[in-house]
């Protein structure tokens, strides 16, 4: 079934798979940048100077569609009876706004509303295209002579890792200038025990705050971890679960469309839940705490 669904080229099963998780990828090898191809599909593989074109392609277009159609709205905006377009960018803009105002205990930096509107309205874009059939956009490019193309960036782990690692150093920032960068290295080794400031207790202090050092540190460096890790698993496994259904060749039909619906909620969550998070994260940055830190 997989040779004939995939147009006699002769694909088993396992061909099928890995032609589709595979990237269009160009890298630099002995000076010259060369591209992958069905004859040396792992050419790149291990290669650290390697760029995965397809992802980047559609997250740049993505990220322009976004732009195009909140600037469509903003430009229009109208008081009166507004258009579809313009009620569904205003239910975002409001959701998100709740959000972030439930989610922040004090009074939150003016860039973090829009950066979460940025992120749920990119990722939830980007994640849509798991619902193109798998071998639509392939299929035609390989007839103009692309071997190779992905189209849901957010199954590419380099770009879940791009958006989390952005997020995390924004997170950074804000606590240094909130809390100044004594008070964002206290955050590291006065908590969560705070060390003995007096009599025979100051011998153990230098270890309580190796202890606090190693746990905070752990902590910390988990946040980009579970931000990334999270929205790549799920996505990944949506669309090799959408692989494997292509499989069926023209029996697929009574399976695509169940999953697909389905997937639509996952789709809106895996949204949700980086753009919840990474308020979390920013309200973290924000929050002075008490003063043991």
């Amino acid at each position: 079934m997989a040779e004939e669904h995939t147009g006699g080229h002769g694909e088993t099963a396992g061909e099928y798979i890995q032609h589709h998780l595979t990237n269009l990828q160009v890298c630099r090898i002995e000076g010259q940048w060369v591209w992958n191809s069905a004859e040396q599909p792992g050419v790149c593989k291990g290669n650290f100077r390697t760029l995965n074109v397809d992802s980047m392609a559609w997250s740049i277009v993505l990220g322009l569609v976004f732009c195009f159609l909140f600037r469509k709205v903003a430009k229009s905006f109208t008081t009166g009876r507004p258009g579809k377009l313009q009620a569904a960018v205003e239910t975002v803009v409001t959701f998100v706004d709740d959000s972030v105002r439930g989610t922040f205990q004090g009074q939150p930096s003016k860039a973090v509303a829009p950066l979460a509107l940025t992120l749920v309205s990119w990722v939830f874009l980007m994640n849509l295209m798991d619902l193109i059939p798998v071998d639509l956009l392939p299929y035609a490019a390989g007839h103009a002579g692309v071997p190779y193309l992905k189209i849901v960036p957010t199954t590419d782990v380099n770009v879940t890792f791009g958006m989390s690692i952005s997020v995390f150093l924004l997170m950074i920032a804000y606590s240094i200038k909130i809390k100044g960068p004594i008070g964002f290295l206290k955050e590291f080794t006065f908590h969560p025990i705070t060390p003995p400031t007096k009599g025979l207790g100051l011998i153990a202090a230098p270890l309580v705050i190796a202890f606090n050092l190693i746990l905070e540190l752990v902590s910390f460096i988990s946040k980009p971890l579970s931000l990334s890790l999270r929205l790549f698993g799920n996505m990944y496994a949506g669309e090799l679960i959408f692989i494997l259904i292509g499989l069926l060749g023209i029996y697929q039909l009574p399976l695509h469309l169940p999953w697909a619906i389905f997937h639509i909620l996952v789709i809106a969550l895996q949204a949700y839940i980086f753009m919840m998070l990474t308020i979390v994260y920013m309200s973290q940055a924000h929050d002075k705490g008490d003063d043991a830190h």
